[in-house]
């Protein structure tokens, strides 16, 4: 934890530039190329960015105890010491990713903060920084435990997944096209459009992070196709642009469902199964 003071001023240009690059694009659409932009959902996304640091800030997340818990009880201490050491941080924190991204999308607790980001009805810089606000009190830093129980220093293991994150930032530019042979192996703007796409050929997949091998390995890798245009958002759709509507409604609604559950078995299986339905009795 010493390490924050010293890396807080590039935290925040980064943060910074992420911001700056995001309205570049706005103006740009709107301004040079007189196309249209959703100015209101921009400002939501914005206060979504900033709501999340708010409550970061406290501190508080779900996973501590486990995080604590594989800290105290980790198997070795893994130095970063050589290229080795990185590539392996690197490719377990990509599967610990994809691992924690597949669940955001099937298991419903955790859906109930990443619908957020699927929120937006434009693909754009600008819906890369709209992640929720209960992130960490939902404990999605689970799925990096294995990590640290590994060896990896818990500042280690949160850098690579900023990095990760850092990353997909460009991502959400839709206007980028196809990469070529970078498409076998990198998550690209192509793979990821796919991603953000209601549309029922594209739901649920891609979901690496900097790689897509994941996704090719395990089956959940869809290609884009020109012949389908892809319809961005949730389905059906949020029109909202209230920051608070947009961080809470998932909650809401898994809250309304589990008070009409009936059964703690109906409950549990509100909360771990899949979004979109509820389970049978």
């Amino acid at each position: 934890m010493d390490l924050v003071p010293e890396a807080l001023p590039w935290l925040l240009a980064l943060a910074g530039l992420v911001l700056f690059c995001a309205s570049l694009e706005g103006l740009l659409r709107s301004y040079v190329l007189q196309l249209p932009y959703d100015w209101r959902a921009f400002a939501a996304s914005m206060a979504d960015f900033a709501g999340r640091r708010l409550i970061d800030g406290l501190g508080l997340t779900l996973a501590a105890p486990l995080l604590n818990w594989a800290y105290v009880n980790r198997l070795q201490t893994l130095e970063l010491a050589g290229p080795q050491a990185y590539l392996l941080l690197f490719i377990g924190q990509e599967f610990c990713y994809y691992g924690y991204h597949r669940a955001a999308h099937r298991v419903r607790w955790f859906w109930a903060t990443h619908a957020v980001h699927h929120s937006s009805n434009e693909l754009n810089l600008c819906a890369a920084v709209r992640l929720g606000w209960t992130g960490k009190l939902s404990g999605t830093a689970v799925f990096f435990a294995p990590l640290i129980w590994l060896g990896f220093a818990p500042m280690a293991v949160a850098a690579a997944v900023a990095a990760n994150l850092l990353y997909q930032f460009w991502l959400h530019a839709s206007w980028i096209p196809k990469l070529g042979p970078l498409e076998w192996v990198f998550n690209t703007p192509s793979h990821h459009r796919v991603h953000h796409g209601s549309n029922t050929e594209y739901l649920d997949a891609n979901f690496g992070g900097v790689l897509i091998v994941f996704d090719r390995l395990f089956g959940s890798f869809v290609e884009e196709r020109a012949d389908i245009a892809i319809r961005y958002g949730l389905n059906p759709p949020l029109l909202s642009h209230n920051p608070v509507h947009i961080a809470t409604h998932a909650w809401v609604a898994l809250a309304r469902d589990l008070w009409h559950a009936g059964s703690c078995w109906r409950a549990v299986k509100m909360l771990l199964g899949p979004p979109g339905g509820r389970p049978k009795p």
